[in-house]
Formats: C-alpha cells, structure tokens, sequence
C-alpha cells in the first residue's frame, strides 16, 4: 500500500460535478492498494497516517497528529501511484490491486483510521470513479507512506 499524504487547509472531492465529500483543514490521502497487500498492511498504514505528526504545535513546531488537532482527513482511491514507468513511455499497473480486493482494503483502511478517530471527521470518494479533487496544499507537506511490504520491493 502507498499513501501520498498532503496537509491541506481544504479538499474536496467531486464525481460528474456532483459534491461527494469535502473537509477543512487536514489530510488529503492518495491511497493505492497493491496486489499483495493485506487487511494487516491497511492497519498498519492507517494508524501511521492518523498518528503522524505533521501539525503544528503552539510553537510553530511540526509535533501534532490530526487526532491530536481534531482534523479532517479525505481518502482517495489511486491505483496509479503503483505504475511502473521503468520501461518505454506506457505506465504498467500490473502491480495494482485487483479492483475487488482493492476495494476491500480501501474500505478496510478507512474503517480503521475511523476506529482511531471519530469517524465523522474520516471521509471519502468514490472507488474507481473518475474523479475531481480540489486542495489547498498547507505549506506545502507532502510525504509519501508505504505499507511494510512497500519496502521489501
């Protein structure tokens, strides 16, 4: 599983102009489930992404979580932050998820960052649909997370 994960000051999601979800400030997660990944690595990166500490503190020092901060946080499905672009100009998805699978473990991320948090304050797109994000990057913070099988490859 990767996650890129960006603190934002506002996101929306929109699906064939429709509103779907939006939140304040928080975290925009870009989450791609690989073929391998488990309910394990979901969790894994669900707490590493509801506990990172990217806010900050009455210092101006990045020391706080969004638990910490009562934060929003919208999850997107992204399949293509597993493209393999080593060869020729044709990014290959072969490591991908299976769409099913897939779907299970996005869920099962989202449910478990909700079970970490209050779950109104976790929201979502739509899986597999064609989509229209709207940010404003706070900072800009961006980092990427990888789910422990992420690092063996």
């Amino acid at each position: 599983m990767i996650a890129v994960i960006q603190r934002v000051l506002e996101a929306s999601v929109t699906v064939d102009s429709k509103p779907v979800n939006s939140i304040g400030g928080g975290l925009l997660v870009l989450l791609s489930v690989s073929k391998d990944d488990t309910e394990s690595e979901a969790e894994y990166l669900a707490s590493k992404t509801v506990n990172l500490r990217i806010f900050n503190d009455e210092n101006g020092k990045i020391n706080l979580s969004m638990i910490d901060t009562g934060s929003e946080m919208l999850v997107i499905s992204q399949f293509t932050l597993h493209a393999d672009t080593r060869h020729g100009h044709r990014p290959s998805f072969t490591d991908a998820g299976e769409p099913g699978r897939a779907k299970e473990l996005y869920d099962h991320f989202i449910g478990f960052c909700r079970k970490q948090t209050s779950s109104d304050k976790i929201k979502d797109g739509i899986f597999s649909a064609m989509m229209k994000i709207k940010l404003v990057n706070d900072g800009p913070v961006t980092l990427i997370l990888k789910s422990k099988n992420e690092y063996g490859k």
